[in-house]
């Protein structure tokens, strides 16, 4: 009923706009184009953008510009941006402000409309590739994607500007900056401020609760509770929003999956998983969602699945050697590497470390820890892995270790202020963060980050709402 009050809502404001404007009612128009801009979010800005442009509403149209360019990578998975014309879409991805992580999305992008009407916009190719960053783009991307892709292969302007984008790449690194064209200028992007989510947990039982850290304010916010009692789960942000995976509900290890739309402050779930996994560990690599090891009631796990947002399913990849339950993972160089755990079958902590390779899907050992750590929060700062905290049975470790994949070797840190275990961890701004946790008697409500320009831990000013273990932790853009 909401839902529909809210589209009711927004119904009667796209009336009511042009009518207001009709009738020079200034301040009523001004009234309907702040609820529009409230309204924004990837299925509708680019719909909102047009409506701005129709009935002259410059500032609500430059909003709903920013908006689709900062919000990209979620925008080209909507149908509003496969009904676009060919001079919108050449209008945004020409834009140097396009928020994306990598040039891949944007080519994937322009291949996508194409195919949506491919005999009506087929000669529409050489336009746009004029406008995909190609030489930004990797060497292999453009060998084994660009190359191959049919839509290139069989358009000569396509293949210059494949051929434009090789030479760059044969050139010294040092020598590249003297090649100055559209497609070789990097974005620049306007920075969208972000928050930390910390969701569910257990406090002590597992809870429902998610809050919200702002690093410009150091305020914590709630925001919508899960849509049940989630601890011990795999917590990542993909395409834009946040993925809770498995988990424990204080009865039941879970296969189902929660998604948090930021924009709409809402949950939805999405497809379950083929086991129930809690204490497993969830990482980003690609477009996919992988869930690691875990434990399903019974036993650790060793089996690994991937999901897919584009098709909303899960596979299974290559197992572990090893079972680990309480595992951390992070994602080096393309490479997925699970660290630590506990393996049921041995009743041990672990300080054995694996690595997956996804173009050869297989795992193999790389160097172990100089401890054992299960529960240990596992992060990426600066393109190196690190392993803070965990536990060796009753030890609870506050030392923390980083590990160099170009020498494959660890070495010890800085040790954070508290002992922790099941902590969250992130990174942002060049600075690692581990979040709550337990110390083997109680749950922590804390947060303390570590700088590696001066190897020292530094706790946060503001404590969480309330102590919380086994919590997932992501980054966000900061909603409007």
């Amino acid at each position: 009923l909401v839902a529909v009050w809210l589209s009711s809502w927004l119904f009667n404001k796209l009336v009511l706009l042009p009518a207001a404007s009709l009738l020079q009612l200034m301040d009523v128009r001004q009234v309907c184009c702040e609820f529009l801009q409230s309204q924004l979010h990837p299925t509708n800005c680019l719909g909102i953008r047009a409506f701005a442009d129709l009935h002259t509403c410059t500032q609500l149209l430059n909003q709903a510009h920013a908006y689709a360019e900062q919000h990209f990578t979620e925008v080209v998975q909507g149908e509003e941006f496969l009904g676009l014309s060919l001079q919108q879409v050449c209008s945004l991805i020409s834009s140097d402000k396009l928020t994306v992580s990598t040039e891949e999305k944007v080519f994937e992008a322009m291949i996508t409309w194409i195919k949506h009407d491919k005999p009506a916009r087929l000669e529409y190719m050489p336009k746009l590739m004029e406008h995909v960053r190609l030489p930004l783009l990797s060497r292999d991307y453009l060998v084994q994607i660009v190359e191959e892709e049919a839509l290139i292969k069989n358009n000569n302007t396509c293949k210059d500007f494949l051929i434009e984008a090789m030479k760059y790449h044969l050139l010294p690194a040092d020598q590249r900056h003297l090649i100055k064209t559209d497609r070789t200028r990097p974005r620049t992007p306007i920075s969208i401020p972000k928050v930390m989510i910390v969701v569910g947990g257990q406090a002590p039982k597992a809870i429902r609760s998610v809050e919200c850290y702002d690093f410009q304010e150091d305020r914590w916010y709630q925001v919508a509770d899960l849509p049940s009692r989630r601890c011990r789960a795999g917590v990542v942000s993909m395409a834009g929003r946040v993925y809770a995976v498995g988990g424990f509900n204080s009865s039941l290890r879970e296969r189902t999956v929660d998604v948090y739309d930021g924009a709409r402050d809402q949950w939805s779930p999405v497809t379950s998983m083929q086991e129930r996994r809690s204490t497993l560990g969830a990482a980003v690599l690609g477009d996919l969602l992988y869930a690691v090891g875990g434990f399903n009631g019974s036993i650790g796990l060793s089996t690994v699945e991937a999901y897919s947002y584009k098709s909303n399913e899960w596979m299974y990849v290559a197992s572990m050697n090893t079972r680990r339950s309480s595992v951390g993972v992070g994602v080096v160089d393309g490479k997925l590497f699970a660290v630590g755990g506990y393996d049921g079958a041995s009743r041990q902590c672990l300080s054995t470390v694996e690595k997956y390779d996804p173009v050869a899907d297989q795992w193999c050992y790389v160097a172990d820890m100089s401890t054992r750590r299960s529960g240990a929060g596992v992060g990426v700062l600066g393109g190196q892995l690190y392993a803070a905290g965990g536990h060796d049975g009753p030890l609870v470790r506050k030392s923390v270790e980083v590990y160099d994949s170009q020498t494959n070797s660890w070495r010890l840190v800085c040790d954070m202020n508290m002992c922790r275990r099941n902590a969250g961890v992130c990174a942002i701004n060049g600075l690692l963060y581990v979040i709550g946790g337990d110390d083997g008697s109680c749950n922590l409500s804390s947060v303390e980050f570590y700088n590696p320009a001066t190897d020292k831990w530094t706790l946060i000013p503001t404590n969480m709402s309330n102590g919380r273990s086994y919590a997932g932790v992501a980054v966000i853009d900061k909603p409007l």
